[in-house]
């Protein structure tokens, strides 16, 4: 027995959608319906690492974190969610995720990173940029930061710090073929 979801939500391709009843896909509508104890009734139902991280999130989003995430669980879904309520319009629930960022730091040094990706992918670029910094300071030997980083002083017509970035990205990785093609187009348009 399935149901169908005509609701209008940056998830799926289609407005229509068969949802099976006991869902991990019903807890995410009910997320964005702000029925946050029926998601979490839920994700219990569930036994898989989504439905694992799915109760956390909503104890994040309800401003109490009742149980910590494990680094892989943040690695593998805080951005992915991040990013889904961003395109949902979740302002207040973006807001709970990135105020759990303070926590989440201690299990997952890279969290920074993740929300200063999501930020700049979805155009909010100074808010990355401040996540990119907090990164910098805490795991300055991150070569994709650094590769973050040159892309947002390219964005931001200064190649000089992008140059900069960049070969600091390879200096921690002399081989990392992005990196190695952004600084070609660095040294061929603004160098």
């Amino acid at each position: 027995m399935c149901s169908v979801y005509q609701g209008n939500i940056y998830f799926f391709d289609t407005p229509k959608v068969s949802i099976s009843p006991n869902s991990i896909e019903l807890a995410y509508i009910n997320i964005l319906e702000d029925n946050l104890a029926e998601a979490f009734e839920l994700f219990k139902l569930n036994d898989s690492p989504r439905a694992s991280w799915g109760k956390v999130l909503v104890t994040i989003l309800k401003g109490c974190m009742e149980q910590y995430p494990t680094y892989f669980q943040i690695r593998n879904f805080y951005e992915i969610d991040l990013d889904f309520l961003i395109k949902n319009e979740k302002i207040e629930y973006v807001e709970s995720l990135l105020g759990a960022l303070e926590i989440l730091i201690n299990i997952n040094h890279e969290v920074y990173k993740y929300a200063a990706r999501v930020m700049y992918s979805n155009k909010l670029y100074t808010i990355a940029y401040d996540y990119m910094k907090k990164s910098k300071a805490i795991n300055y030997h991150d070569a994709e930061l650094h590769f973050m980083l040159a892309k947002y002083y390219l964005d931001n017509n200064n190649s000089e710090d992008a140059f900069c970035s960049i070969k600091e990205c390879l200096n921690l990785i002399p081989d990392y073929y992005p990196a190695l093609s952004l600084k070609h187009e660095i040294e061929q348009n603004y160098v």
